[in-house]
This record gives C-alpha cells, sequence and structure tokens, in this order.
C-alpha cells in the first residue's frame, strides 16, 4: 500500500502546480554554462535551489568545485546494508537565444501552450532532476525512509562537455562508490512511452579549422590564385562521410550490433510527432532500423562551420574556416585514439 500511497502523492505534485512552481522558479534562472558572465548564477542555483531541496529530504549537502566548475554533492544514508544509489543531473542550459524564441515565448519563464511547457532547461536538464527530487519526497514522506542509500551529484557545466566531472570523480572514488547509477538525462523514443536506457552512446566535440594565411584577400585581384580553407575544410568534412551521413572511417564504427542490443531494441520506434522533425528513413548507415541507428551505432555531425563574415559577406577569399563537430560513439570505439589517427591522415 505504501507504494501506491507515494505513486499518489507523486501524482498530487504535479496536478496540485507544486512542480510547475519550482519547475518555474528554476527555469528563471539562466544558467547559461556556456556564457562566462552566468558564473554567479551557476553557484547560485546550486545554492539557493538544490541545497535547500536536498536538506528538506534529510541529505547532507556538500559544494564540490574542480576546474572552476561548481558541483553540488548529497548523500542520505540510511543502512550499511542497504544499497547505494547514485543519482546524476545537470543545471546548467545551453545560451537562452532570448531573440530566437516565438512570440510569447521567453528562454526564462516557463510557458504553457498546447499543453506543453516552454522554458531553457523545461526538457534539459531541470525538468529531470525537479521529478526526481519531488519522488524521492513522495517516498520519504509516505513510508519515513526510502529503503537505499542515496547520493545525488549536480553539476553545472554539462553543456560546456562537463569539464572537470572526470577529475572530480577521480579524485573522490569513495565519495561516489554506489551500486548502480541513475541519470536522467538523454533521448526518449516518445513523448507517450516512458523509457530506461542501460546505456547510452559517448560523444566527443572537437574543432577542425584551417588557418591560410593572415587577413583576407580581395577576390577579384586573387580569385583562383589563393587556396581557399572553406573548400579546402568543406572537401575534407566531405571525406567523413557519404552523402547520406554513412561513416566512412573506419576506426569510427563498431564491428557489428551485438545480437541482444538487438533484441532490445527490436520494439522500439522511433516516432515523428506532428509538430517535430520528420525522420530522413536514408540517413546514415544503411541497413539498420531507425533505433539501431540511434542507439547502437554511430553517428557524425557538423554542429557549426564558419567562414569569411557570414552576417556581412565581402568579396574576398578569407583566411581562415572553421566547423565545430561532433562524434556520438559505442561501446567498442576507442574515440581518442580514432581521432588521433584521422587527423594524421
Amino acid at each position: 500500500m505504501t507504494r501506491d500511497a507515494a505513486i499518489a502523492k507523486a501524482e498530487s505534485y504535479l496536478t496540485s502546480g507544486d512542480f510547475q512552481e519550482d519547475l518555474a522558479r528554476r527555469v528563471a534562472m539562466p544558467t547559461e554554462s556556456q556564457n562566462p558572465d552566468r558564473q554567479p548564477v551557476l553557484d547560485l542555483y546550486i545554492e539557493a535551489e538544490m541545497k535547500p531541496a536536498f536538506e528538506a529530504l534529510g541529505f547532507e549537502c556538500r559544494k564540490l568545485s574542480q576546474n572552476g566548475w561548481p558541483f553540488l554533492y548529497a548523500e542520505r544514508h540510511e543502512d550499511a546494508l542497504r544499497p547505494t544509489v547514485l543519482g546524476y543531473g545537470h543545471g546548467d542550459v545551453v545560451r537562452g537565444l532570448d531573440n530566437g524564441w516565438d512570440g510569447g515565448l521567453s528562454p526564462w519563464q516557463l510557458t504553457e501552450r498546447d499543453g506543453r511547457w516552454y522554458g531553457r532547461g523545461a526538457a534539459d536538464n531541470k525538468g529531470q532532476h525537479t521529478i526526481n527530487i519531488g519522488a524521492l519526497r513522495a517516498v520519504i514522506e509516505t513510508r519515513g525512509t526510502l529503503g537505499f542509500n542515496a547520493k545525488y551529484l549536480i553539476e553545472m557545466g554539462e553543456e560546456r562537455i562537463s569539464p572537470g566531472l572526470h577529475a572530480l570523480v577521480a579524485a573522490h572514488k569513495d565519495l561516489f562508490r554506489a551500486d548502480v547509477l541513475i541519470a536522467s538525462d538523454g533521448p526518449r523514443l516518445s513523448a507517450t512511452r516512458p523509457t530506461v536506457f542501460l546505456g547510452s552512446r559517448g560523444a566527443i566535440s572537437f574543432d577542425i579549422w584551417i588557418d591560410a594565411r593572415k587577413g583576407g584577400h580581395h577576390s577579384g585581384n586573387w580569385g583562383g590564385l589563393l587556396s581557399d580553407p572553406a573548400i579546402q575544410l568543406a572537401h575534407a568534412l566531405a571525406s567523413i562521410t557519404e552523402t547520406s551521413g554513412k561513416i566512412l572511417i573506419p576506426e569510427w564504427l563498431p564491428m557489428n550490433i551485438p545480437e541482444n542490443v538487438r533484441r532490445a531494441l527490436a520494439d522500439c520506434e522511433i516516432e515523428s510527432s506532428a509538430d517535430g522533425p520528420q525522420i530522413d528513413p536514408n540517413w546514415g548507415e544503411p541497413g539498420l532500423t531507425s533505433a539501431e541507428k540511434l542507439f547502437a551505432w554511430c553517428s557524425f555531425a557538423v554542429l557549426a562551420f564558419e567562414a569569411g563574415t557570414p552576417r556581412t559577406p565581402v568579396g574576398a577569399i578569407p583566411p581562415r574556416a572553421w566547423a565545430r563537430c561532433q562524434l556520438r560513439f559505442v561501446v567498442g570505439v576507442d574515440v581518442k585514439m580514432s581521432c588521433r589517427l584521422y587527423a594524421a591522415t
């Protein structure tokens, strides 16, 4: 009966408006980790939001720092004979890009529209760890204990590829020792189907650039005589995949998809919602289902490409071209060695 009572409390947290109030307050904090001016807000999110929320549930909290980035570590110890669950979330968000939102919407205001809530961090990741905290509270308020030992890590630099996280965990191995890690951050099959993943692809972002010379030079005087770094870089990027997105670098791919993984993905269908992007069925590795492409194979993307002055183009051959790339990889791909091999060629 306590399970039903805890679920009822969790549902009440949602329907009463308390969840929306907590999430709105957190969304209103512009925790842009990609913006150096927001460093005080990153600290404030830990001190004013996360620390009080966990302390109210009987957690002991410690603010940690690594490479200048703040982290919150929270722990509730109930019984040395019980298993320990380590939870994870991040309070930072990407840049708000205030001018890019539809009319009436703001990155720093939680707004309901057509049954959905909009606001920076609502889906990544303030919504998730707000749900987790609410669930822990529902269990504690129902039976007085969790029935396990709980640890939780909130980091504030995930959108910057988690600077300091690896070093922090390595320096505090005993602190983060646990029987299971539950990280509420990642993809889902659809908005209507709850999903639990037992693993996810890794990601590495890297820059490729060509510095041809100092300064731009008039294309009327030098066109056809000076190499164009934008064209050269475009050809370099094109050598990574086929025009269909199939990766051509063998070291960036797994040998195969294990049969147990294929079986687990057999009934997983990736759905395109009416207001979302439509899946390109011929993109990526041929012969794989959409679920296998997304969860069991590697993918490569060019996140940004820049040469010259895009907003105000001039008639000059640019001196430099730059691209930010990303490889999503699965188990079995030695990503650091693979990138070094590609760079050497």
